[in-house]
């Protein structure tokens, strides 16, 4: 069993706590058992892990999402990385053509595609395993379908020809507004919860029949120029031999700060003081400064490097146009080799606290137009500047000017703040500041 995770968005609806670069399903708010917080990416993934323990797991994904996912998964998950944004369609074919090209996955084998973050049990997982069982010569692709508990606008409709647990496919309604939603539901439809699972054959004709490539390598090289589509407009809805599986148990899309605060374990996560007046409240408070909250009442407040948002909770559906306006860069991420949050910045000037895992680095790196002073306040490691190597320790100071060759090498996990001087002071810029591993 192959599972294909579309992992994609960009941090909108969930700000301060997302970004360009660090999407919702980045965000640690769900509490695990050793009293750490993990996110829906982990979660997921761990969900994947017992319920279907057999199964190949691959993250499709952007480039910018790469470090964050093997920061939070670990260095041997499976990515297949696209060159750009092109929808889910693009994005499927190249990881199914990635699953038979480069891990040598039969064609006759079944992938199930899903998206990376669903708020779920594990029965939603296992009954995603069952969904490769319904392909045979008269079906060629199977969904799930989620049983809605409302009418809700936010979905796509499908229409099944019976009640039955498995059925063929009526049809497919756009997101519709609340009456025509509820009219659907009296005949038995069901949301479009994302999730399709075919042949990889199937697939790769698909692919073929639509873009002209069939292998990874033609369709890597030219994927900037594919059309944007979803998969629901490219392949679903002109399927005929079709069929969905209807699911029963928890699902929900954490998609707003509304929907998010429903599943989260504990009302405060991070340092925050409330009083008795306060009801229905959420806080969550990345920040290493107390918050505290008087008189709130249906609100969430959320604080981070990137910024603070208090808001009434249904308000906090439309926070996207505000979060437009704001042009600053990236203030947060988390990499391969650890993560950077950004300090302060003036003209002509930066500072950053940088924290690397242990055995990781940076890149040996140079800046024409900057220079930087790093001093490490915890842990021990290495520099390497311009090939003079030495081990580092808090208290430790080292100055590097422009144009000369640098990293730093963690042996434990160190911590270090990392002041720049110049004109290349961008995070955005990846060619002026490189923090990829």
């Amino acid at each position: 069993m192959n599972i294909i995770l579309l992992s994609g968005g960009s941090g909108k609806r969930l700000w301060p706590l997302s970004n360009d670069i660090r999407s919702k399903q980045f965000i640690k708010i769900f509490r695990k058992e050793d009293g750490t917080y993990g996110s829906m990416v982990q979660r997921v993934y761990d969900q994947i892990r017992r319920a279907v323990p057999e199964a190949t797991v691959t993250i499709a994904t952007s480039k910018t999402q790469v470090s964050a996912i093997r920061n939070q998964l670990g260095e041997d998950v499976n990515i297949c990385v696209e060159p750009c944004r092109r929808d889910t369609f693009p994005a499927i074919a190249l990881a199914g053509a990635y699953l038979c090209d480069v891990k040598g996955v039969s064609e006759e084998e079944p992938a199930v595609v899903c998206p990376v973050d669903p708020y779920v049990d594990e029965t939603y997982f296992s009954e995603i395993a069952r969904l490769g069982a319904l392909l045979a010569d008269d079906v060629n692709l199977a969904l799930i379908g989620i049983e809605p508990t409302y009418p809700s606008e936010k979905y796509g409709y499908i229409i099944p020809e019976t009640q039955e647990k498995i059925s063929a496919v009526q049809a497919f309604k756009e997101k519709p507004d609340q009456d025509l939603a509820r009219s659907y539901i009296e005949k038995g439809a069901l949301w479009n919860g994302g999730v399709f699972a075919f042949k990889l054959g199937y697939l790769r004709a698909k692919t073929q029949e639509q873009t002209g490539y069939k292998s990874y390598g033609d369709l890597l090289s030219g994927y900037s120029a594919l059309t944007k589509i979803s998969f629901d407009y490219a392949v679903t809805e002109k399927e005929e031999h079709i069929q969905v599986m209807r699911f029963k148990g928890k699902w929900k899309d954490l998609g707003t700060w509304n929907t998010l605060t429903e599943a989260m374990d504990d009302q405060v996560v991070g340092q925050a003081l409330y009083d008795q007046t306060c009801e229905n409240l959420h806080v969550i408070n990345e920040l290493n400064v107390p918050i505290v909250c008087m008189g709130l009442k249906n609100a969430v407040v959320a604080a981070s490097a990137e910024g603070i948002l208090v808001s009434d909770k249904e308000q906090s559906s439309y926070i996207k146009p505000y979060v437009d306006q704001i042009d600053q860069q990236i203030m947060f991420a988390e990499k391969s080799w650890g993560s950077f949050r950004v300090i302060d910045v003036e003209e002509g000037s930066m500072t950053i606290k940088i924290t690397l895992n242990p055995g990781h680095g940076m890149n040996y790196h140079s800046h024409e137009h900057r220079d930087e002073v790093w001093t490490v306040i915890a842990g021990r490691g290495k520099t390497i500047v311009d090939g003079m190597e030495q081990p580092v320790q808090p208290g430790d100071v080292i100055t590097i000017e422009a144009g000369c060759r640098h990293t730093i090498i963690a042996e434990t996990e160190l911590r270090v703040v990392e002041v720049q001087l110049g004109q290349e002071i961008s995070v955005h810029d990846k060619k002026k500041y490189r923090l990829d591993s």
